[in-house]
């Protein structure tokens, strides 16, 4: 038994190094960070098993695929026995995408200094003082939706809204609201109705909790 464990594993590692050989340097840095997670936290093997022969199996070329691919009712009631929260997580990627998208998409610092006129750590200053939504990517990388540039007020809105995450923020201000007769904040925003948006800023927490 313990040999027969040896020679799966030595074959396992002759896969890895001759596929990592010729897979893009990125990919190989993913996947050694995807095994690094599993060293760590073994009950997650499974479902990373999973999920790398789905993208294997069915030639996955980018996220939307990801997602279609593990919403399809078979995919997705695999997935739930292997992790009962998978729906929710799944839930939870395609919001964050269709935010990511959203009123002309997200920009680097970089990028969003040179539209704002400004430094990209006068960015960075602006993010951290909750002026600016800068949304977390992972790997100390933040993207800036395209719609704050030029938005009037935008930073006492923020201000309202400090309890929560940027997330949670771009989410107040792209969905359609109750106080603001069932428009956006954005666009209301847009036409200068600042005071009606911050009242429903303040009421925002009455509003997601009922």
């Amino acid at each position: 038994m313990a040999s027969a464990v040896v020679e799966q594993h030595a074959r396992s590692r002759t896969r890895l190094s001759e596929a990592a050989r010729h897979a893009p340097i990125e990919t190989v840095d993913a996947a050694a960070q995807a095994l690094a997670s599993v060293a760590k936290h073994r009950e997650r093997s499974g479902f990373v098993t999973w999920i790398l022969r789905t993208l294997a199996e069915n030639e996955v070329a980018d996220l939307d695929e990801l997602i279609a691919v593990l919403a399809r009712p078979e995919a997705l009631a695999d997935l739930r026995r292997r992790d009962p929260l998978a729906p929710a997580r799944l839930r939870g990627v395609r919001a964050k995408r269709q935010l990511l998208e959203a009123e002309g998409g997200v920009v680097s610092g970089r990028e969003l200094a040179q539209a704002l006129g400004i430094t990209r750590q006068a960015v960075d200053k602006r993010r951290l003082r909750n002026a600016l939504i800068g949304l977390d990517l992972g790997k100390r990388s933040n993207a800036y939706p395209v719609w704050q540039v030029g938005l009037e007020g935008l930073d006492v809105v923020l201000a309202e809204l400090a309890e929560y995450d940027p997330w949670t923020q771009t989410l107040f201000m792209l969905s359609a609201n109750s106080w603001l007769e069932g428009e956006t904040p954005l666009a209301a925003l847009r036409r200068g109705e600042r005071d009606a948006v911050l009242a429903a800023a303040r009421l925002y927490g009455e509003q997601t909790a009922a």
